[in-house]
């Protein structure tokens, strides 16, 4: 099933009701699927053929995801990139997409100034006119909105380029086929209905699987979408009342800030009756504080990652109702802090080194596979090839499952750190610190954080004194996004190794691995 047929489905059933609310603005689904037609045969004027990919570079917008369904119709492919992203760390992302159009937001221009090989042509601005031989994005807005485009590839074609960090310095663009969309929601959500109305509120970005699965369920769902440029607790207390919203997903450094904000319960949010959360450990302390909070909210821990297309594992809603006995209440409350169970339609497995399950209680790798794992990563088949093995994709996520079935994570394989539901190749920081003169090594690992679930530390060995904590941060921030630079610095002596001279991180974890006070 061709993803651009999720909003056709919806446009036919409930064609009044508003699909996009946007900082005052409102569409229908009939206005929506207009936009998206216009859309579409814009693009098509600009040359866009099926394969062709189109980037977009722009917080959280209506126009993302009328752009991803303008896309799918052309059967091309969408990238979404992530607008935290650096000078050098959007450059390789771009070279490596090679992107037919690149929509971009007017804050980020100035990163793609020295970018040679893109021509002004191919630049379409999003919220400011166009520059010397650019286009605008109200300028393909005036095409025919009856020139209907109808999507010929297979279910199996990519439709989303999504950009993760990986064990390397060098990004990798996750391949998710309109397969891994479709047999998603199939799977989970109910279609439209005239009877049944809801409103999402869209705070993850988009250029993340949660928020793009996030978008594509509440049209497909017939929901009317609220959408967020960027979190900040007062402006979502605000719209979560005004639009009654039902539904959110938060990942968990967003859950707690909201109910830190000093006003919080001066919001009427009782229109809420589901919050999903993840992309990031959630604290048992913020989930019962959250419970709390929210009464007559049910709670949803859902687990995944780009590579398996959003969800594999949930945590259901009744799991989160802490009543019965005291030996039932502790029960429940243990199982706060795992994954829950796989879903039905995935299979999902903890396998040791050798790809064998493992015995209930011990740690081995999350592995998964079903018809919405990604195809592979773009142009780059040796990193495909370490992933994707018999069929399974390797998570890199290390866990346990109790008797009951329930997944526990205990680490990860490849070190990732995950900080308020961002992934952070440890790699990718130790280079930058390692390009500093004045730095010797560098190790990166993760700490606990009860805000950001994780915060990224630096184990640096300098060659003098002269360079401080400061200047190092200050370094990092000055090539990094800013949620992958170190919050803390520390210098050692020297960082421990193996025979093989691999750093042992394991060891500097258990000495270096804890919160300063």
């Amino acid at each position: 099933m061709n993803t651009s047929e999720f909003l056709m489905i919806a446009g036919a059933i409930v064609p009044d009701r508003p699909a996009l609310l946007f900082e005052g603005q409102s569409f229908t689904y009939s206005q929506m699927q207009e936009r998206v037609n216009r859309l579409a045969n814009g693009l098509a004027d600009l040359g866009v053929e099926p394969g062709d990919r189109i980037a977009t570079m722009q917080v959280n917008t209506h126009q993302n995801i009328e752009l991803y369904f303008a896309a799918a119709m052309l059967d091309a492919i969408y990238v979404p990139m992530n607008f935290r992203a650096k000078e050098e760390e959007l450059a390789q992302m771009l070279e490596i997409a090679s992107p037919r159009v690149l929509f971009i937001g007017e804050r980020y221009l100035p990163l793609i100034e020295g970018l040679e090989w893109l021509s002004p042509e191919q630049v379409v601005t999003l919220d400011c006119p166009p520059g010397v031989g650019q286009h605008s994005y109200e300028e393909l807005l005036q095409g025919p909105p009856d020139e209907l485009h109808f999507p010929e590839g297979d279910d199996d074609d990519t439709t989303v380029i999504m950009f993760t960090s990986g064990t390397t310095s060098v990004p990798k663009g996750v391949q998710l086929t309109h397969d891994s969309f479709g047999s998603y929601l199939l799977a989970t959500v109910e279609p439209a209905d005239p009877d049944v109305v809801e409103t999402n509120l869209l705070t993850v970005p988009l250029y993340h699987i949660a928020g793009l699965q996030g978008a594509l369920a509440a049209i497909y769902g017939g929901r009317t979408l609220a959408i967020m440029r960027q979190f900040e607790p007062r402006e979502w207390l605000k719209l979560a009342q005004n639009c009654q919203v039902n539904r959110a997903m938060l990942v968990p450094t967003m859950l707690k800030r909201l109910m830190d904000f000093p006003g919080f319960k001066e919001y009427d949010l009782s229109s809420l009756k589901v919050i999903t959360y993840g992309a990031a450990p959630m604290p048992v302390p913020v989930i019962r504080q959250a419970i709390e909070e929210f009464p007559g909210v049910r709670f949803i821990n859902a687990f995944g990652q780009t590579e398996t297309a959003s969800t594999i594992t949930m945590l259901p809603p009744e799991d989160h109702v802490l009543e019965g006995t005291p030996a039932e209440v502790e029960v429940k409350l243990r199982r706060l802090s795992s994954i829950g169970k796989p879903l039905d339609d995935v299979e999902v497995m903890i396998v040791d080194e050798e790809g064998k399950p493992v015995a209930a209680g011990d740690v081995g790798e999350i592995v998964a596979r079903g018809s919405r794992m990604m195809k592979g990563y773009w142009q780059q088949q040796d990193a495909t090839v370490d992933t994707i093995k018999g069929g399974w994709v390797y998570t890199g996520d290390l866990a346990y499952q109790d008797e009951d079935e329930y997944i526990y994570l205990a680490g990860r394989a490849r070190d990732f750190i995950k900080r308020g539901g961002e992934m952070i190749s440890p790699e990718e920081v130790e280079q930058v610190l390692m390009s500093h003169p004045q730095v010797e090594e560098a190790a990166i690992i993760g700490i606990p954080d009860l805000e950001w679930g994780e915060e990224v530390r630096a184990l640096v060995v300098r060659r003098s004194e002269t360079v401080d904590e400061p200047t190092l941060i200050d370094h990092c921030s000055q090539h990094l996004a800013s949620f992958k630079r170190p919050r803390s610095v520390v210098f050692v002596e020297q960082l421990p190794r193996n025979v093989m001279g691999k750093v042992m991180k394991r060891d500097l974890r258990e000495d270096y691995g804890y919160p300063i006070e």
